[in-house]
């Protein structure tokens, strides 16, 4: 981790300013490799991201998950059609509204998604099996607990 001394914010100990800089940097690199180890070879990031949104919280539409995601519409019906094309969602009317759709994960859509998270859960509990000991695992499991707190209101 970093050990250059950067200004904490005022009023934040060094030790906060660091652990907050350090976790970011791990977060991001440890999500970069999780998502390296799925068969994403034929997806981009954002129809992963896409896919596993759908996955996760079930039928939407097309502007909800583009709000969810954070990107334009346009972009979001790209990354569906391409979905679409895959044959990993299907899109159906929406019975509230006519005129939209809602988009779907398709028998092979949850599959891949299934596939995935396991793959994922295999690689990481593997690397904490081979990488740290039992005393290593223990400690992160009591840092797990606390950083928890962090994601409550």
């Amino acid at each position: 981790m970093s050990t250059e001394a950067a200004e904490p914010p005022e009023g934040l100990p060094d030790s906060a300013s660091r652990a907050a800089r350090d976790l970011s940097v791990v977060f991001s690199r440890l999500r970069r490799r999780i998502r390296e180890v799925a068969r994403d070879e034929d997806l981009t990031p954002s129809q992963v991201s896409a896919l596993t949104l759908v996955g996760k919280h079930g039928a939407a539409t097309a502007s909800a998950l583009a709000s969810a995601e954070g990107v334009r519409p346009q972009s979001m019906a790209a990354t569906l059609a391409a979905l679409a094309q895959h044959g990993l969602i299907r899109r159906t009317p929406d019975p509230d509204d006519g005129r939209r759709h809602l988009v779907a994960l398709t028998d092979a859509g949850r599959a891949r998604v299934a596939g995935d998270r396991e793959a994922r859960g295999e690689w990481l509990a593997r690397a904490f099996q081979e990488r740290y000991s039992e005393e290593e695992r223990r400690t992160v499991l009591d840092a797990l607990a606390l950083l928890e707190r962090l994601t409550r209101p």
